[in-house]
């Protein structure tokens, strides 16, 4: 049976990788994030929450990739390329340059690497193999991509947006050098996260991902198994994602992933077996995103500008978690059940055992009865102070009118300390089982640092620290307090 982390009392830090200090336009997985790894463990922490590590479209959100199991080749470190005589220091990319020239260094590293063979062949050739259930499909998936400059698959010729086996036949004879270098960047991206998945057991921290429950339409796995999702004849989607008009949105949100046949997924549940898998090589627990959609998808048709026109479809979650518990047992997933939540909802995920999540930034309306006021909260659950998708806590309170700051000092006691400490002291003494505080939090940070504002497009996930902030840190203060509440 798999360890659950909600064993005992615990504490984390939520940083994903691209914020992270480094040489390039974005952190990466090599020396800076082996460096992290011991921040967490200093200040008390046993847990490195991050985001999706997809391989991203334009914009850079992780929630919006070409793939639910392929890893960002730009979060990969070039540096052991260098040592491993696969690429010159003087290919390496100027801090300035774009990630193109990030990926160029990867091809140029990959045509070194296949020219003669060595040890690390066969370890090449065993990572295709382990990873057969989707690696091929993508490679070739991004190298017609590459081919077509780009295209969306459902404005590629017929014969390959339809899958015809002569055109893809002749595609993979005639893009094998292109196919081979995607390869080549998984493996390598697959084997430094397991180094540093390594480091980080070795030091006691668990690694906390994020599965989104929609893919991108664009994407390889749409393209390669059409037959799961809801589409047109021309590969357009019949239905799209989202959610109703409610207090923050008179449209609702309408987000475009394609829906899921789950009639037709229902048969062996195999593809989802498969992409939890995958994530569980990299990750000890998962949070699942939009877990309301497992009870029920809100189905949008692809010709409505808004999310208005939609309607409630329910969808076989209960048979799905069934079908996952009996391959991973416990269940390493916690549940995203923010915003209104149903009965059946909430009955879904305890028949489970999952996790929920309680965000303190949404818990002072001045309604008692509030689920995210800390006296609220049950063990079986996650607390923050915020997350990606919010302000930071600093820039959060300082946006607060008078009413809503008296309503929060009251509720805190009035401390003496200035924000964010209050609101982290909260969150670790609550009775959630694991307390996950952003590191924009622990520095202290405004506005200006916040992740991602939902509903806008630009100047988003591109936010990175300082290793000079870390270093000034009182991380002996952290861990006393992290201590002191039982974490």
């Amino acid at each position: 049976m798999r360890e659950s982390l909600f064993d005992r009392r615990r504490a984390g830090v939520l940083l994903h990788p691209t914020s992270l200090p480094g040489r390039y336009g974005n952190g990466d997985i090599g020396e800076s994030a082996h460096r992290f790894v011991e921040f967490p463990g200093a200040a008390g922490f046993t847990v490195w929450q991050m985001l999706p590590l997809g391989p991203t479209h334009h914009g850079g959100s992780p929630y919006r990739s070409y793939s639910a199991h392929a890893g960002n080749p730009l979060l990969i470190d070039l540096q052991p390329l260098v040592r491993s005589g696969w690429l010159d220091e003087s290919e390496l990319p100027a801090p300035t340059d774009e990630g193109s020239v990030r990926l160029e260094c990867l091809r140029s590293a990959a045509d070194r690497f296949f020219r003669e063979e060595h040890a690390d062949r066969a370890a090449f050739q065993q990572f295709i193999r382990e990873q057969a259930d989707w690696l091929e499909e993508y490679a070739l998936f991004q190298t017609l991509r590459g081919e077509l400059r780009g295209q969306p698959w459902w404005e590629w010729p017929a014969d390959l947006r339809d899958r015809s086996e002569p055109a893809l036949r002749a595609a993979r004879e005639r893009l094998s050098r292109e196919i081979q270098c995607v390869c080549f960047e998984q493996f390598l991206f697959f084997s430094q996260w397991q180094e540093l998945r390594d480091h980080a057991q070795r030091r006691g921290i668990h690694l906390f991902g994020d599965l989104p429950i929609f893919v991108a339409h664009d994407s390889a796995d749409v393209w390669a198994r059409p037959d799961l999702f809801l589409l047109e004849s021309e590969g357009r989607p019949r239905w799209v994602a989202g959610v109703p008009p409610d207090y923050f949105s008179q449209d609702g949100q309408r987000w475009g992933n394609p829906r899921y046949d789950w009639q037709r997924m229902e048969e062996d549940f195999e593809w989802w077996r498969v992409r939890l898998e995958t994530q569980l090589q990299l990750f000890d627990l998962l949070r699942v995103d939009h877990f309301r959609g497992f009870q029920a998808c809100w189905h949008i048709p692809r010709t409505s500008e808004t999310a208005r026109d939609g309607h409630w479809v329910e969808v076989p979650g209960r048979a799905l978690f069934e079908a996952l518990q009996s391959r991973f047992d416990p269940l390493p997933l916690v549940a995203e059940d923010l915003g209104f939540i149903t009965p059946e909802v909430h009955a879904l995920r305890r028949q489970f055992g999952l996790p929920g999540m309680r965000i303190l930034q949404f818990a002072f309306d001045g309604n008692s009865d509030n689920p995210y006021l800390p006296h609220n909260h049950s063990p079986d659950s996650v607390v923050y102070t915020g997350t990606h998708d919010n302000d930071t806590t600093l820039g959060w309170f300082d946006r607060l009118d008078g009413a809503a700051r008296d309503r929060l000092w009251e509720y805190l006691g009035r401390p003496h300390e200035p924000m964010p400490w209050p609101l982290i002291r909260a969150a670790l003494r609550s009775v959630a089982g694991l307390a996950v505080i952003p590191l924009q939090d622990l520095l202290g940070l405004g506005s200006e640092h916040r992740m991602n504002v939902p509903g806008t497009v630009e100047g988003n996930w591109c936010w990175r620290f300082r290793q000079s902030q870390l270093d000034e840190l009182d991380v002996e203060s952290i861990a006393r307090m992290v201590r002191g509440y039982g974490r």
